[in-house]
């Protein structure tokens, strides 16, 4: 019997994720019936059953569901072997792939990373924007190198360090009567127009969410991707936005805005950087480590 290879894993995976082989087949460019030939010999090899087999799809086993963890783990560990092996031809001799929140993306990551870079230039990063629960599930089942994401959205199983606090502030025209405020709570302002992220993106959810708990939704006058285009629409007197307290401060050198402390218990935040095992790392994503604990130390 032949041993199972990555085309196996590659198709488990997709199949995890369609819930239905005759979709992940279609995916990963495989004939149904080779497909699940394919699964078939995976679950004989390892000697389990991978795959409850139900009218409208199929279902993972526990087996299958710790399976899928692994298989996620090799598949990236071979993507990163050929990403930095290919990179060497290139001049490039490191490839990190960074998972990050909104405010740490936009405001918190672009410091920190500009001597490093400058430091490694055969290094290069990707920066990808992700919700902060999302991001530790991602890093657990081996999807990128390193995340940054409020730290109490931290899962047990990935190391993690204290990176910098993330304070939210509200935002409002230097004329509103809110200026004149030095501590205002949602409930206080939520009935408001406000100007905030496009939707979907993690900061705007994790608004929405506190406001339902308080029983009101937001009126959203507008939605825009970035805290510049936010802060011009509130200096222009169109609604009151709430921000990290690093981009009011920016935005506020230039327009006229006026930021305030906001005094719900959810708006002091704390970003935190996880990795998996540091020995799972390849040598770029542990030197990058090293030097975000050196800035958070700073």
């Amino acid at each position: 019997m032949r041993p199972f290879d990555l085309v196996d894993l590659n198709l488990f995976v997709a199949v995890a994720e369609a819930g239905n082989i005759t979709r992940a087949a279609g995916r990963a460019g495989l004939a149904l019936a080779s497909a699940s030939a394919r699964i078939r010999h995976l679950e004989e090899t390892l000697g389990v059953t991978l795959l409850e087999r139900q009218r409208l799809g199929v279902k993972l086993t526990p087996a299958g569901e710790r399976l899928l963890d692994h298989a996620r783990l090799v598949l990236h560990q071979v993507a990163e072997m050929r990403s930095e092996a290919a990179s060497y031809a290139g001049g490039v001799r490191g490839h990190i792939h960074i998972l990050s929140n909104t405010s740490a993306a936009s405001e918190h990551l672009p410091c920190a990373l500009a001597p490093f870079l400058a430091k490694h230039p055969a290094i290069s990063i990707d920066v990808e924007e992700r919700k902060s629960p999302d991001i530790a599930l991602a890093l657990a089942s081996g999807i990128g190198d390193i995340g940054i994401a409020v730290e109490s959205a931290m899962g047990e199983g990935l190391d993690h360090f204290r990176f910098c606090d993330d304070r939210l502030v509200m935002i409002c025209a230097r004329a509103d009567d809110l200026a004149r405020k030095r501590l205002v709570g949602l409930a206080e302002i939520a009935d408001r127009p406000f100007v905030g992220l496009s939707e979907g993106m993690a900061l705007q959810d994790h608004l929405a969410i506190h406001a339902a708990r308080l029983g009101r939704r937001l009126n959203m006058r507008a939605r825009i991707r970035t805290f510049d285009a936010i802060g011009r629409l509130v200096e222009a007197g169109v609604g009151i936005a709430v921000i990290p307290e690093i981009a009011a401060r920016r935005c506020a050198q230039a327009m006229k805005i006026k930021a305030v402390r906001m005094s719900d218990p959810w708006a002091e935040r704390h970003l935190a950087i996880a990795t998996r095992a540091r020995q799972a790392l390849p040598k770029a994503a542990r030197q990058l480590v090293d030097h975000l604990k050196a800035v958070a130390k700073a």
